[in-house]
C-alpha cells in the first residue's frame, strides 16, 4: 500500500515505483527531490519522472487544495494565481476558484491534469492595456512530457498528441520509439511499409508518406525501368527514404537491373527503412561505419535481394559516390540538392525530382519563387506549365554549372507536386546548348498572349513588337510583363513516353496509363488515342516517333561491356537516338477555353472545338496541366475566331445550331488582324455597364464554369 504510482518505461520494460511519502513531499511544494541511488541505478535514461513535474501538474482536485494548506492563515490563495490576480480567500471560495478556472480547463494525460497556471513562469512582453490584459497574456500550460509552456488550450492538447504519435510519453526531454502495436502496415504495388499514425504530416513525423504521391512514385518506377533497359545494373538512389517505400519497389520489381541505395539523415527514419526491408525479405546492407560496429545484414554478398542503407546528409552521399539514376523528393523545394545531384552522376543517367513547395511555384508566393529559383512569376492561366517551366531552369543552370546539359524526358505539375524527370549529357556543348534554352518570357497581362524573348544580347526600342498582339497601342499604360527566366525547350520526350507506357503496361501500373497516354497526345500535338501494346512475339521492337528501333531485350550479349570503347559506342548511340527525338516540339504554352469564352455565348464542347481548329490547320491536343486546357499552336486572336464562330447565343430567340458569322465575313483559315478581336473584347466590355469588369482582367484571378465535357 505504499507504493500508489507505478510509471512503465516501454523502451527498457521496467516498472519505476514511487513512495506515497515523496508524492506528498512533493505535493507540498518541495522544489527539487534527490533522486534514490536504487531508482537512479535503475533508470539510467530518465533522471526522475514524473517526480519533478510543475505543481500545476495533479491527479486530483483535492491534491491542488492542499498546496494552499501550507499556511495556517484562515485566509488561503491560489497555488497557481498571483496575488495581484487573485486575493487570498475562505477555503469554500478558493474551492469554487480552483474547479472553475483551473481544473475544468485542464488537459487530460495519462491520469494526470494540466491546469492552467497563471504564475510568472512564461515570460510576458511588455503591453500598455495595463495589469489584467498582462496577466491574461501570462496564463498558460506546462506539459509534462517536455516542460514547455504553451498558452492556448487546443495548442496544449495537439502538442501531447504529437508526443504521442512521436513516442515520446515516458520521460522529460527523452525520445522513445514507438511501441510496434502504433505501428501501421500500408500496401502499395506489392510493397508493404510500416508507418506512423501521423504518417501524413511532414512536418511532424520522421516517417512521412503520403498516399495521394501514389502516381508519383508510378511514374519515377516507369523512368527507371527504362533506364534499366538501357544498361544493366544501374546504382540508383533515393535520396530522402523516409519509410523506403520507393526504393523498395525498385528492388522488388527491378531485382538484379537494379543496385539501390535508401538514404535518409534521420535516425528514427533509417531504423525504420531497415524495419520495412525486413519486412519485404530484403537483406540490408549497412554503410562502412556501422559495418565496422558489427550491425551488418549478411556476409557482404552481392544479390538481387539486397539493399543499400545509408544514414548521411542528402548532399554528402551524392558527394561522395556516383549513381545512374538519383530521386529527389524533399520536403518542399529541392533546389538545395541540386549541385550535388549533377556532380556526380554518369553520363546519361537521369535525375528526377519532385517539388512540393506548389505555393512558391504556382505564383502564391511570389518572393519565395524569386529567393528559391531566382525567377519572377505571376498568376497565369498558365501557371502549372509556368511552375514546371521554372523548375527546369534551375536545374539547367545546376547542370550547367557542372559543365553538363540536360535533356528534359518529362515534366508533370498536378495539384500536389510538380516531377522534372531529365537525363544528363556531359560536355561543355551540351551544357551551352541548354543554357541557351534559358530565356525570358513576354506576357500580356491584358489579353493572356504571351511569347518567348528573342535570342540575342542586343537590347530591343519597343520590346512590345514581339507580342503578336496589340494591346499596348490600344490600351493605356503598360501591359505586358517580363518572366523567368524560364525553360524553353520542349517539356517532353515522345519516345520516352512510349517506353514508360510499356513499362507501365508489363508492370500493371493502372495510375500512371492514363496520364502516360495524355503525355505522349501533348508531346505529339495531337488527338489521336489509338495505343497498341506490342505482342510478346514483338518485344525487340519498340516504336519512337514512329521508328522502330531495336531494344536491348533483344540480345544481352551485344550489350556487355567489353571494354572502354564498346561502352562508349554504345552510349554514343543511345544519345544519338534521344537527339533524334526531338523531330517535332510540341507548341509552349497552352489556353483555357473558359477563360477566353465569350460572354452570352455558349462555347462548344471541348473535343469539338480540338477538331475545329485541327480543321483550320493547326496541330492542337489537350493538355494534363489543366482539364480544359487547350495546346495549339494558333495564335491568341485566330484560336478566339474559332471559339467565337463555333459559339452560340444564349438568349431564347438566337438559332440553336450554327456558326456564327463574324463581322466582316473573316473565314476561319485566315489570319485576323489583332485590332479585330481587340475592337471584339472593347465591345463585350462596353456591355458591362460600367460594372468594373475591365479592371478585373488584370487580377490574377478567373472565373470559375463547369467543365464542358
Amino acid at each position: 500500500d505504499g507504493l500508489v504510482v507505478s510509471e512503465k518505461v516501454k523502451s527498457n520494460n521496467i516498472d519505476v515505483k514511487i513512495p506515497k511519502s515523496e508524492l506528498e513531499a512533493e505535493d507540498k511544494g518541495a522544489e527539487e527531490e534527490r533522486p534514490r541511488e536504487s531508482d537512479s541505478n535503475i533508470l539510467d535514461i530518465s533522471s526522475d519522472y514524473p517526480r519533478d513535474k510543475h505543481i500545476s501538474i495533479q491527479r486530483h482536485l483535492a491534491d491542488l487544495e492542499k498546496l494552499a494548506d501550507l499556511r495556517e492563515d484562515e485566509r488561503k490563495p491560489c497555488p497557481l494565481c498571483p496575488e495581484e490576480k487573485f486575493k487570498a480567500c475562505y477555503s469554500h471560495k478558493l474551492h469554487r476558484h480552483l474547479q472553475n478556472l483551473h481544473w475544468k480547463v485542464s488537459v487530460e494525460f495519462e491520469g494526470y491534469r494540466m491546469c492552467i497556471c497563471h504564475l510568472s513562469c512564461r515570460p510576458v512582453k511588455p503591453n500598455l492595456a495595463g495589469d489584467q490584459t498582462l496577466s491574461k497574456m501570462g496564463a498558460h500550460y506546462h506539459c509534462i512530457i517536455c516542460s514547455a509552456t504553451i498558452v492556448r488550450r487546443t495548442d496544449m492538447i495537439g502538442h501531447i498528441n504529437r508526443h504521442v504519435n512521436k513516442g515520446e510519453t515516458e520521460s522529460r526531454f527523452i525520445t522513445v520509439r514507438a511501441p510496434k502495436s502504433s505501428y501501421k502496415v500500408v500496401k502499395e504495388s506489392a510493397t508493404d511499409v510500416q508507418v506512423l499514425p501521423n504518417h501524413s504530416t511532414p512536418q511532424k513525423t520522421d516517417s512521412y508518406f503520403n498516399p495521394k504521391m501514389k502516381l508519383n512514385r508510378q511514374l519515377i518506377f516507369c523512368a527507371l525501368a527504362v533506364l534499366a533497359g538501357e544498361r544493366k545494373p544501374i546504382e540508383c538512389l533515393d535520396a530522402f527514404g523516409a519509410t523506403g517505400i520507393m526504393g523498395l519497389q525498385w528492388a522488388k520489381h527491378l531485382r538484379s537491373s537494379v543496385k539501390v541505395t535508401i538514404n535518409d539523415c534521420n535516425e528514427n527514419s533509417v531504423t525504420m527503412i531497415k524495419e520495412n526491408c525486413h519486412l519485404n525479405k530484403m537483406k540490408v546492407k549497412l554503410n562502412i561505419r556501422e559495418e565496422d560496429n558489427g550491425e551488418a545484414v549478411g556476409n557482404g554478398e552481392e544479390n538481387s535481394d539486397t539493399i543499400e542503407v545509408t544514414k548521411m546528409d542528402a548532399n554528402v552521399v551524392m558527394h561522395l559516390r556516383s549513381f545512374d539514376f538519383i530521386h529527389l523528393d524533399p520536403f518542399g523545394s529541392s533546389v538545395n540538392y541540386l549541385d550535388s545531384a549533377f556532380r556526380n552522376v554518369r553520363n546519361l543517367g537521369i535525375v528526377s525530382l519532385t517539388s512540393t513547395d506548389i505555393s512558391s511555384l504556382y505564383a502564391k508566393a511570389q518572393h519565395v519563387a524569386l529567393r528559391h529559383y531566382g525567377c519572377n512569376i505571376v498568376r497565369t492561366e498558365y501557371y502549372k506549365e509556368l511552375a514546371a517551366r521554372t523548375v527546369i531552369a534551375a536545374v539547367t543552370r545546376a547542370a550547367a554549372r557542372c559543365n553538363k546539359g540536360i535533356e528534359v524526358l518529362l515534366a508533370v505539375a498536378l495539384e500536389h507536386f510538380v516531377l522534372v524527370v531529365v537525363r544528363v549529357l556531359r560536355g561543355p556543348t551540351p551544357a551551352d546548348d541548354s543554357a541557351k534554352k534559358v530565356r525570358y518570357l513576354i506576357h500580356c497581362q491584358w489579353c493572356e498572349e504571351r511569347v518567348f524573348q528573342k535570342e540575342g544580347n542586343m537590347v530591343e526600342e519597343n520590346p512590345y513588337q514581339q507580342l503578336p498582339c496589340d494591346c499596348h497601342g490600344s490600351m493605356p499604360g503598360k501591359t505586358a510583363v517580363l518572366l523567368g527566366p524560364l525553360w524553353s525547350g520542349a517539356l517532353f520526350n515522345t519516345g520516352f513516353l512510349r517506353r514508360m507506357l510499356l513499362e507501365a503496361v508489363q508492370y500493371g501500373l493502372d495510375e500512371a496509363q492514363p496520364l502516360l497516354k495524355t503525355l505522349i497526345c501533348e508531346a505529339e500535338c495531337t488527338t489521336l488515342k489509338h495505343f497498341s501494346t506490342h505482342s510478346p512475339g514483338d518485344e525487340n521492337k519498340q516504336e519512337e516517333c514512329g521508328v522502330y528501333i531495336r531494344t536491348p531485350n533483344t540480345s544481352t550479349e551485344s550489350y556487355l561491356v567489353h571494354g572502354k570503347r564498346k561502352s562508349e559506342e554504345v552510349l554514343r548511340g543511345a544519345a544519338k537516338r534521344q537527339r533524334a527525338e526531338h523531330s517535332a516540339e510540341h507548341p509552349p504554352f497552352y489556353y483555357n477555353i473558359h477563360r477566353h469564352s465569350i460572354k452570352g455565348m455558349n462555347m462548344p464542347k471541348l473535343n469539338k472545338f480540338l477538331n475545329y481548329l485541327s480543321e483550320a490547320g493547326y496541330r492542337v491536343s489537350r493538355t494534363h496541366f489543366d482539364p480544359m486546357g487547350v495546346r495549339t499552336n494558333a495564335p491568341l486572336a485566330q484560336f478566339k475566331t474559332v471559339l467565337m464562330k463555333y459559339s452560340t447565343p444564349t438568349y431564347v430567340g438566337a438559332q440553336a445550331e450554327g456558326p456564327v458569322h463574324l463581322p466582316g465575313e473573316i473565314q476561319v483559315g485566315e489570319e485576323v488582324p489583332a485590332s479585330a478581336v481587340i475592337k471584339v473584347e472593347e465591345a463585350e466590355l462596353a456591355e458591362d455597364d460600367k460594372s468594373g469588369v475591365a479592371a478585373a482582367v488584370f487580377t490574377e484571378s478567373y472565373p470559375t464554369h463547369c467543365a464542358a465535357d
